[in-house]
């Protein structure tokens, strides 16, 4: 019975031993980041016709992929390959492109979700797993549009608007709204989006060396892919417009010549060539070469040439309606701005005479007649003009050199009078300075007489307070050495007091002293005994007949009278 356990035990870890290689080292493997498992299954049912990836319980490719981490799979039932995923930048977006799915209705060109064809919806930046045989991912750049400028929306899908107005949703055309500056992920097979400039440009006429349209220059960004987006945009509108250009430069080199011969009036430098030639250039402004220049005759029958600038603005609001009736701005100057400024020129122009190009007045009524009838005509077109600028104007020289002579002559004949005045003028300036001079020494004059007397003033004010300080200082030594004497009088007054007071009192005492003693004699005899040293011993010597002092003589009596007179220690 062990033995049958001992066997049993050993099978069960055998097969787990190998089930677990089995798994680990065939079935397992690894998605890493930013990948994904695409499987295609040996077993299921088959695909129908027409049907390109599986669900789970068919035989092929799989739709569903693998994301990043550990799977096990049997390699025997099913095949795995890694892929990387589908990673679109910021600034880009993705079409997707389905292989998949249910067939279009008839008439439609845009799928949803579940449908073949080209998705409606676009993905935008960011990482996607998606299976690559069923579905194809174009990466293409976002809309970008800069500051200054509008797009225009035209909608590529939907029912046809109606001639003459704006399409709404679900239509095809162009519609009223615009899109301020900014990013916009739009497929562009449902929409089409046109840049076009808004605010101020220019349309300068040159008859010399062309022209140009001349846009605003375009507003940096402070980010680099919005500006490779904004540049790509841009050259994308340019493309257009350089395309629009060759097409109108066929049609008119086949109707005209590229030159033609210059009038005889014109020589040396104003010697002009009328070409029809077109020029496209673009560094960081957009510019629409143009050949043309303004040409009529005058009243009395000169040709008359001008170099001219128009300034105009599109506004945001009409900017739609304007690329829905015309155009792009190339087409908007065109057929709008161009054949208006030559007709209202010639129209305008041809009721003044050469000389009156020439002189300021003219030229200047003329400019502002071109200016108001633009304004009126082109306001009915939603395209306001501010300004028609007369920058050039070439005039034959048969006419022109009368009127220079006449105008340098009066010009010397003004010079002259100038001089005339100028040598008054310098003459009563010498006058003048004349005046000033002797006018400047009257004031050093008196500005002296007064700056003495202010001195004088101050000298005096000056001694008169030194004076008064000094007779303040005497009073006041004066009442100091009142204060002095009467100090020393008062002073010697209390010594004289106390000394009389205390000599007094002190006689007083000797004077109570001797009347207790009531004799004179005694009371001296007292002080003589008060005043005697207490150590004063005293010998009485019985000498006999005679005197005290008679017998001192005697040598014994000698040895004594020291110690008598003078006392003992």
């Amino acid at each position: 019975m062990r033995g049958y356990i001992r066997i049993t035990l050993t099978v069960v870890v055998i097969i787990i031993v190998l089930w677990l290689v089995w798994e680990w080292g065939f079935c397992r493997f690894y998605v890493y980041p930013n990948q994904m498992a695409i499987i295609t299954t040996k077993t299921g049912e088959s695909l129908p016709e027409g049907q390109i990836l599986a669900k789970s319980h068919q035989k092929g490719i799989q739709e569903a992929v693998l994301g990043e981490g550990r799977h096990f799979l049997n390699p025997i039932l099913c095949d795995w390959e890694i892929k990387p995923m589908f990673v679109i930048p910021p600034g880009k977006i993705g079409k997707v492109t389905s292989k998949v799915g249910e067939n279009l209705p008839e008439g439609e060109f845009l799928a949803d979700e579940g449908e073949k064809g080209i998705w409606r919806r676009v993905l935008g930046p960011g990482k996607y797993r998606i299976n690559p045989y069923g579905y194809l991912i174009e990466e293409i750049s976002a809309v970008s549009i800069p500051i200054g400028y509008a797009g225009v929306v035209t909608s590529l899908s939907g029912e046809r608007a109606p001639e003459g107005t704006f399409a709404g949703p679900n239509q095809k055309g162009v519609r009223k709204d615009i899109l301020q500056p900014g990013l916009y992920y739009a497929n562009p097979k449902e929409f089409r989006i046109d840049i076009l400039e808004i605010g101020l440009n220019q349309v300068s006429l040159l008859g010399r060396t062309g022209g140009a349209v001349i846009t605003k220059g375009r507003i940096e960004t402070q980010t680099t892919a919005m500006d490779q987006l904004e540049e790509n945009m841009l050259m994308k509108q340019q493309r257009k417009r350089e395309d629009y250009t060759k097409k109108s430069k066929m049609l008119e080199m086949r109707s005209m010549p590229q030159q033609s011969v210059p009038s005889p009036q014109f020589k040396g430098k104003d010697r002009l060539r009328k070409t029809r030639e077109e020029y496209l250039t673009y560094q960081g402004k957009a510019a629409l070469g143009l050949a043309q220049f303004v040409e009529f005759p005058s009243r009395d029958g000169f040709d008359i040439r001008l170099d001219m600038t128009v300034e105009f603005e599109l506004l945001p609001e009409h900017i739609s309606r304007i690329l829905r009736s015309f155009g792009d701005l190339p087409a908007v100057v065109d057929k709008i701005i161009m054949p208006q400024i030559l007709s209202i020129s010639r129209l305008k122009g041809s009721a003044y005479r050469a000389k009156d190009f020439i002189v300021g007045e003219g030229r200047e009524k003329f400019q502002n007649d071109l200016t108001a009838a633009l304004q009126q005509i082109l306001e009915e077109k939603t395209i306001m003009v501010h300004n028609a600028l007369i920058r050039h104007v070439a005039v034959p020289m048969q006419i022109l050199d009368p009127l220079q002579q006449a105008s340098v002559a009066i010009e010397k004949d003004l010079t002259n009078k100038e001089k005339q005045n100028t040598a008054k003028k310098k003459a009563e300036l010498n006058t003048e300075l004349t005046l000033i001079e002797q006018r400047r020494q009257q004031v050093a004059q008196k500005t002296r007489k007064i700056k003495a007397e202010i001195y004088a003033d101050r000298e005096k004010q000056v001694a008169q307070i030194k004076a008064e300080s000094l007779r303040q200082v005497a009073e006041i030594e004066k009442s100091t050495a009142a204060v002095y004497a009467e100090k020393i009088r008062k002073l010697g007054k209390a010594e004289a007091d106390a000394v009389r007071m205390v000599e007094g009192e002190q006689a007083k005492g000797i004077w109570l002293k001797t009347a207790v003693f009531k004799d004179p004699v005694a009371y001296t005899l007292f002080e003589f005994a008060n005043t005697l040293n207490d150590t004063v011993k005293v010998n009485i010597l019985h000498a006999g007949d005679g005197t005290m002092w008679t017998d001192l003589k005697n040598p014994r009596m000698g040895d004594f009278a020291p110690h008598i007179l003078k006392g003992t220690k």
